[in-house]
């Protein structure tokens, strides 16, 4: 056989053994990429189960988990926008506010409707520099490219995700099953702050006492109190508010309710968390205080309310010149405290104090710890 002959076929044979060992590291490479992305994947979940478990706001929570996003995928730009039930409201995003009435708004653009309604991603980009983003109105060069997620709560349609870069065909070989994982994510944790949003803003002010109602002690209030380990708290009932009511009528009851709150708001700090319960029940908590730092106070406050006096006007009869007596009614309090641990259900400490306080014998009036 020719010499030079066998050269090249041994050639031949060398780079088809090259080509192939390439394609096995290349393939290789490519599975090992994807495993670091679904273990970054799996890191992201973590930061978020980290962040939906910390004491902030809903609205911070969302701001953190966008952060997590831009950090982890290394991405331009991220905003997420959701549809409150009347219009839609930008979560979280690192865009400049200024375009922020177009970021809210891009459902109503034609290249994102089917997307929407097919609940797939759709990836856009640009060919050239004298292109623009279909939804970019009055901005040239800020995103050249873009992938946006449609996101969907129990199939019902809640708004979107959008990621952008300053760089045309940036997301060319994105894993979108990453994405597409990050994406339910980012569902979990809207559906799971959604309850916490509802309770932070369930709460309302009573008209007579100008006292937040219960449901603050449980939202916002309850931020405050986890700040410690431990704290006290403390509820109080006026017991013989229905006798008030029933003598004297409701609007002296009303006097004597609003006398009995201001009286305790300005023998409170500010850190404390002081609401109207309900009814003739009031709540205190004491946030960082124990149970034996707060029972002197409680009796000092207890003496003071009880001494509070609200006249009874009576009609003066006709044709006498003898001074009526005087007629006053005074509130009875009982209060009972009960310690709370930060990580455990502050509604079960309340209840237990509201049962004791409804299940007392109803000319009790002492400070009871339980």
């Amino acid at each position: 056989m020719d010499p030079f002959l066998i050269v090249i076929i041994v050639l031949v044979g060398i780079i088809t053994g090259l080509i192939i060992y390439n394609l096995s590291i290349y393939k290789k490479i490519k599975s090992f990429t994807n495993i670091n992305e679904r273990i970054s994947s799996l890191s992201v979940l973590q930061d978020f189960l980290d962040t939906i478990g910390k004491d902030s706001s809903v609205e911070n929570k969302l701001e953190v988990i966008n952060d997590i996003l831009i950090e982890k995928f290394a991405i331009k730009y991220s905003t997420i926008v959701v549809f409150d039930g009347a219009e839609y409201v930008i979560k979280a995003s690192n865009v400049d506010e200024k375009h922020w009435d177009a970021m809210k708004n891009l459902h109503t653009d034609e290249t994102f409707k089917d997307s929407i309604s097919t609940a797939t991603p759709k990836y856009i980009t640009i060919n050239s520099p004298e292109e623009k983003l279909t939804y970019q109105k009055s901005e040239m060069g800020r995103a050249k490219s873009a992938m946006f997620f449609p996101l969907y709560i129990d199939n019902i349609y809640i708004g979107y995700w959008i990621i952008e870069s300053s760089e045309p065909h940036a997301f060319d070989n994105t894993d979108t099953s990453v994405l597409g994982v990050v994406r339910e994510n980012i569902v979990s944790v809207l559906k799971t702050v959604s309850y916490q949003n509802t309770i932070e803003n369930i709460y309302r002010i009573d008209k007579f006492t100008g006292l937040n109602s219960a449901e603050y002690l449980y939202g916002k209030g309850k931020r405050v109190i986890d700040k410690y380990p431990e704290s006290c708290i403390c509820m109080f009932r006026i017991m013989n508010i229905e006798d008030v009511n029933e003598k004297y009528g409701r609007d002296i009851g009303t006097k004597m309710l609003i006398n009995v709150s201001n009286l305790v708001k300005q023998n409170i700090a500010s850190q404390y968390i002081f609401v109207r319960y309900m009814g003739p029940k009031f709540a205190i908590a004491f946030s960082g205080v124990d149970i034996t730092g707060v029972e002197e106070f409680t009796k000092t406050i207890k003496e003071e309310l009880e001494k509070i006096k609200i006249p009874i006007e009576k009609a003066k009869p006709k044709n006498t010149k003898k001074k009526q007596k005087e007629e006053y009614a005074r509130p009875i309090t009982n209060f009972v405290l009960a310690t709370y641990y930060k990580g455990t259900g502050l509604e079960a400490v309340t209840k237990k104090l509201e049962e004791y306080l409804d299940d007392c014998d109803k000319n009790e009036s002492n400070i009871n710890c339980i």
